[in-house]
């Protein structure tokens, strides 16, 4: 147990929302490196923003929850409608 302890690596996930010309995105950092930086809406087929900061927020936060669960962060489209996320 404790060779597990003193392996695992420390997460320090922050997100903060970035304006683009096209909308809103986000990025995640881990102990201030960048892990994810999401320019577009996630599934779709279309290159497209966040249309609301709160949007881009909503997701980049589930993503965190998805890191520090130590599950996948990617997103389905199910997952979008039910954060109501304008496609």
């Amino acid at each position: 147990m404790l060779i597990f302890i003193f392996c695992r690596k420390e997460k320090n996930l922050n997100i903060q929302s970035i304006k683009l010309n096209h909308g809103w995105g986000y990025v995640i950092t881990n102990n201030n490196k960048i892990i994810i930086k999401q320019t577009a809406i996630p599934v779709i087929s279309e290159i497209k923003g966040f249309q609301t900061e709160n949007e881009a927020m909503a997701v980049g936060k589930l993503v965190i929850n998805k890191l520090n669960a130590d599950k996948s962060p990617s997103i389905t489209k199910n997952e979008l409608i039910l954060l109501k996320i304008r496609l």
